[in-house]
């Protein structure tokens, strides 16, 4: 993991995620539902939050899911033949580096014994229990044994499960969709982050120990020389793990890292499903094709 001490130390970000679906025929109405607005959490403040819908929506409401994610609901009643959605968002990030050493006290197989006895029963079994793309399978737990071991130390375990993923799985869009399965996955050796996140939750809670999908973004830094493009950023996703004590430790497979200040977190729950940026229907009598286009941008103030 290359990772230094600077990696953890507070940031201010924008962040500016623009969403455009263009109909080729009219759309008469469309309804919406989508994580418009990132969370609070342990290692992020957020300090503002704008949302722009066009056309203007006739009902933009706001609640909070299950899981503690502000989840907005939008519906449009007027024709249209593009749907473009932007949230802006100012943010205060600051992970800690987590004391794997500490961690390291436990063994894999002790801390999910110490998580059945203390943690708490609905947090516990509701990110234990197989989800709609986290279904136990041989498979999986035949490569989680192949990479951690109940008898690890867990902080190496955490350690080990995300260099491990990285090293054995070729980062490439376009072969998996949101509806591949962790055999298929398995089988196929590559995907994109949310693929391998959901591998590292199936193979955590193979093992007894709770975990989580996260989803958010990462800054990222243009090759020496080059500017950053406006727009070239994307949304990320990564895995966290619940450990003793009611923490959670944030790993990101894709890029062998634990999750630092660069991380800016939007939503999590049990897998993508639970988290999906924007999901709805429209209603046409002839709306045809439809393209979707997604900026984004992680600016570091």
């Amino acid at each position: 993991m290359s990772q230094g001490p600077d990696d953890w130390t507070p940031r201010q970000y924008t962040v500016r995620h623009r969403t455009t679906y263009t109909y080729e025929g009219a759309v008469e109405a469309c309804f919406e539902r989508g994580f418009l607005a990132p969370r609070a959490t342990p290692s992020q403040r957020v300090l503002a939050n704008e949302v722009h819908v066009s056309p203007e929506p006739q009902l933009l409401t706001e609640h909070v899911d299950h899981f503690g994610n502000p989840s907005f609901y939008v519906e449009i009643q007027t024709p249209h033949r593009e749907l473009v959605v932007e949230k802006v968002s100012h943010l205060e990030v600051h992970w800690p580096q987590p004391d794997l050493d500490a961690l390291d006290a436990w063994t894999v197989e002790a801390a999910a014994a110490d998580l059945l006895a203390h943690a708490d029963p609905v947090d516990r079994v509701g990110h234990l229990l197989p989800s709609p793309l986290v279904q136990p399978a041989p498979e999986v737990l035949d490569y989680c044994r192949s990479v951690i071991a109940p008898g690890m130390p867990l902080g190496q375990a955490i350690v080990a499960l995300a260099r491990g993923i990285h090293r054995d799985f070729a980062y490439k869009s376009g072969v998996t969709t949101v509806r591949t399965t962790l055999p298929e996955l398995l089988e196929l050796r590559q995907g994109v982050c949310q693929d391998f996140a959901h591998l590292a939750i199936g193979c955590l809670r193979s093992l007894g120990l709770p975990a989580r999908y996260v989803s958010g973004y990462l800054e990222t830094v243009p090759p020496p020389g080059q500017a950053k493009l406006a727009g070239a950023d994307a949304s990320h996703a990564w895995a966290s793990v619940m450990v003793p004590g009611g923490g959670w430790i944030d790993l990101d497979p894709t890029n062998d890292h634990l999750a630092d200040s660069r991380y800016v977190v939007t939503a999590w729950g049990r897998d993508f499903r639970d988290v999906s940026p924007l999901k709805g229907i429209v209603m046409a009598e002839a709306a045809g094709a439809s393209t979707l286009a997604v900026a984004v941008d992680v600016t570091r103030v």
